[in-house]
């Protein structure tokens, strides 16, 4: 058994190695009491600008922890440090040939974790290889020249590897821990098992998958690129096969389907077979990019200097129609990207390096979008979102230049400049002709609120750029509580795509217990 004490507190001149000294004072024993000591979690208290703090959690072992525990009864801080809920599971004895469609997260670690339990795993990715998706994805931005099946969307990594790499998710699972020191086994820092709000960047992150890739092959999993699932063989209500490229069948026991958030036409597909669907809320907005300098002295006051690139997260609620106005995707040091998927049609997005280096900071500003907007069909949300990014195409020019405005021309009418990192470039325009009215408003009503919250946020420095709408998938492949289709039996929805996780993290540990359901329904008996 081991313990852990959260909430010390060191200031900014203070050193790591003081941590263990400060632990046994507060606990009335000697150092040298505290066997295995070591960080578990290290946070930023930026709260007070005057006194920021580092803030940990640590993990140790003592000679009586049961009497330890007893003597600070009272300190809430002090607890048992959790185990993981990761069980050593038998390898199947018996064949099973698992289809993971996605090379995002989940498809990754559900392709991982079957093949690890003695499943035979073919992994097939619509889109390119990292090497070629990277080369297809710099000319896009450098000439405008988009790639209908290569680009920020679709291909290896999923829409992540184009992004900050974010590590953070809502969901306390114990798992989380693992699919954190998986990703530092195929090169992630090791930091990021210890940050509350870990990252890798994107040029970290492109190491990382090449790794994860070298290690599916090695497991036997054999995996396909340019390889689409583009219809489903279905026998008595079961899915027995995928058809990929529209000619060639797959054999499976299970398909894994993990599609990612932009897979338009497999939604479509997936209707046509009447596979149980259900229209999800989204949100959609602009991303503002300010100097990074000025979101640093923002955040951090006089202490800036000593601190890596500030991040901020802002919400508000309109009052009247309950509508939630946040911020999303906060990137600091780092860049807004095109994220086209398709002729015609212009998305935004935002990207870091590792070092969060770059003169700019952005962020999403959403407005929360529900069914009923659209009249809430099913496919009602993938035709909403297509509708204003074919606008903001129309407002760039049509040459994939995202249309830009000044934040204070935005909000009042005054004249200002507008600079963006977003390539192959920017127009200026009224993005109020790039977004619903009730997003114009929202933004309009939740900014003074954000000034509030960070003085100086609302400033002719900063510009928005248009337009964003794909925060998460826009329809929810239904499943059951065993992360089955609830009307295909062998069909096992996966991550952000079939509706049931919103990043990085929430999706790796989708794919993880996913590929754990079709485990747990062989040894079952339930799939033959």
């Amino acid at each position: 058994m081991a313990l852990w004490l959260r909430d010390i507190k060191l200031s900014l001149d203070q050193q790591e190695e003081q941590l263990s000294g400060l632990v046994a004072r507060e606990l009335c024993i000697a150092r040298d009491e505290l066997e295995a000591f070591k960080i578990i979690r290290r946070s930023l208290d930026a709260r007070n600008k005057r006194r920021i703090h580092r803030v940990y959690t640590v993990e140790f072992s003592v000679a009586d922890e049961a009497g330890l525990l007893t003597l600070h009864a009272e300190n809430r801080r002090l607890e048992t440090a959790p185990q993981s809920e990761e069980v050593a599971l038998p390898r199947l004895t018996q064949p099973h040939h698992a289809v993971v469609v996605g090379m995002g997260p989940a498809g990754l670690f559900a392709a991982k974790r079957l093949a690890e339990l003695g499943a035979k795993v073919s992994l097939i990715e619509r889109g390119r290889p990292l090497e070629q998706r990277v080369r297809d994805v710099e000319t896009f931005w450098q000439s405008g020249d988009l790639n209908p099946q290569s680009h920020v969307q679709f291909g290896e990594g999923g829409a992540g590897t184009f992004s900050d790499g974010k590590l953070t998710t809502r969901l306390r699972h114990p798992l989380r821990q693992t699919v954190l020191q998986t990703l530092v086994e195929f090169g992630a820092p090791k930091e990021i098992l210890l940050e509350a709000n870990p990252h890798i960047g994107t040029d970290r992150l492109r190491q990382v998958l090449l790794a994860f890739r070298q290690h599916l092959l090695a497991l036997g999993v054999e995996i396909s690129f340019e390889t689409q699932l583009t219809d489903l063989e279905i026998h008595q209500g079961r899915v027995v096969g995928a058809v990929v490229n529209d000619r060639d069948t797959i054999p499976c026991d299970s398909l894994l389907l993990a599609p990612g958030h932009s897979a338009r036409d497999t939604y479509a597909m997936l209707e046509r077979h009447g596979v149980n669907l259900e229209a999800k809320s989204f949100a959609i907005g602009v991303r503002v990019e300010h100097p990074a300098a000025l979101i640093n002295q923002i955040q951090y006051g006089a202490q800036a200097d000593k601190l890596p690139a500030a991040d901020y997260v802002l919400r508000y609620n309109e009052p009247e129609s309950k509508r939630g106005v946040y911020s999303f995707c906060m990137c600091p040091g780092g860049e807004v990207v095109n994220a086209a998927s398709e002729p015609g049609g212009l998305v935004v997005n935002g990207m870091s390096g590792s070092k969060r280096a770059s003169a700019y900071s952005n962020s999403a500003l959403v407005v929360a979008v529900r069914p009923q907007d659209w009249g809430g069909s099913c496919m009602g949300g993938i035709e909403f979102q297509r509708r204003w990014e074919q606008q903001a195409f129309r407002l760039g020019g049509g040459a994939y230049r995202a249309p830009a405005q000044n934040l204070m021309t935005f909000l009042n009418g005054q004249p200002g400049a507008i600079r963006s990192s977003c390539r192959p470039g920017i127009v200026e325009a009224d993005l109020r002709q790039a977004l619903p009215d009730f997003v114009t408003s929202g933004l309009h009503q939740a900014l003074p609120h954000f000034d509030r919250k960070m003085r100086g946020f609302v400033t002719n420095e900063a510009v928005l750029v248009g337009v964003e709408t794909r925060t998460s998938a826009p329809v929810r492949i239904s499943r059951n509580e065993e992360g089955e289709s609830l009307s295909h039996v062998g069909l096992f929805p996966l991550g952000e795509g079939a509706g049931y996780a919103g990043g990085i993290m929430s999706a790796a540990l989708d794919g993880f217990k996913g590929a754990e359901s079709v485990y747990n329904k062989i040894v079952n008996r339930s799939i033959t």
